[in-house]
């Protein structure tokens, strides 16, 4: 079946499925004949586009109104890369939130930049916006280290997304190596240049299978959608840094053939994209123009067939 269709037999199902439920009765809900038909035609079209791909898949789709949520692998742990940036702005904006720092405060760029300092605001926007890592971690570290953002998004009630490093230590362990002192790029550049299996790596972009089975630096699809849910509903961040960050996210540069690959003209994505070798994710707040908002969480891992594959999965 073309993309197109399939993508309109999806939305469709996800029309159908995402209905409000039948008032419960003593024994629970009782789901209609059409919506169960719904609810299995959308899961067999997730199955369908996880199977393009050699590694696992996870989906998760929550309709932001009604709560209603529908999901493939939605409780199993993904590396998060960078769609953790999301977590990371977050807590920064609680901070604004709180009063603890303003925008146009300065953050120096770390040691590798020591002579370099940008506001809180350019790095929210090239973290966001261009996913730059040197941004991020100077954010990380204004934050308190990723233990303060994991104590931030556990305090939502998110479970089962856990932050545990700043980018250069989650790629180091991507990377399988340990660092050496000096800079990220100085480091990884060494190691390529010292290990032809990590260079071949690289080249024919596999993942990594220790690293995508390690717990730190993951979530769930599910968990990521519990948090973009909080975010726009309110539940995490004052109105003004909600709309601030929502609108952050709408201005991402990255994954243009992912999540809003497919997307009706008419529709707005805010959204956070991740990359790493045989991996990628896309996780974002989906508004149609009728107004029905949806989480969409979507993560491949170990896969061996390659970026586009997984772009076209996501889309």
């Amino acid at each position: 079946m073309p993309l197109s269709r399939t993508f309109g037999a999806m939305l469709a199902a996800l029309g159908l499925f995402l209905a409000p439920l039948p008032t419960a009765d003593a024994f629970g809900p009782v789901k209609s004949a059409s919506q169960q038909t719904a609810e299995e035609r959308l899961l067999a079209q997730f199955q369908s586009f996880a199977a393009l791909s050699d590694g696992t898949v996870g989906i998760a789709v929550q309709d932001l109104s009604t709560g209603e949520e529908q999901s493939l692998n939605g409780d199993t742990l993904f590396p998060m890369a960078s769609t953790y940036k999301v977590a990371v702005a977050g807590k920064i904006l609680s901070m604004a939130d709180a009063g603890v720092l303003a925008l146009q405060d300065q953050v120096p760029l770390g040691p590798a930049l020591p002579a370099k300092a940008r506001s809180v605001h350019d790095l929210i926007d090239l973290m966001l916006t261009h996913s730059d890592n040197d941004a991020t971690d100077a954010l990380v570290a204004r934050a308190g280290g990723p233990a303060a953002i994991d104590g931030w998004v556990k305090a939502l009630g998110v479970k089962a997304l856990r932050v545990d490093s700043d980018t250069a230590h989650l790629l180091y362990r991507a990377m399988g190596i340990s660092p050496a002192a000096g800079s990220f790029r100085r480091n990884a550049a060494a190691a390529l240049e010292a290990d032809s299996t990590l260079r071949e790596r690289d080249a024919r972009d596999m993942p990594n299978i220790a690293f995508t089975l390690d717990p730190r630096d993951t979530a769930t699809p599910r968990a990521m959608n519990a948090l973009l849910a909080a975010i726009q509903l309110g539940k995490a961040l004052k109105p003004a840094s909600t709309v601030y960050l929502l609108g952050m996210m709408e201005r991402c540069h990255t994954g243009k053939a992912r999540l809003k690959g497919m997307l009706p003209p008419s529709a707005r994505i805010a959204h956070k994209t991740g990359s790493l070798n045989g991996y990628g994710g896309d996780v974002g707040i989906v508004t149609l123009s009728d107004g029905r908002m949806f989480a969409i969480s979507v993560f491949v891992m170990k896969d061996y067939r390659g970026r586009e594959t997984r772009d076209r999965i996501m889309a």
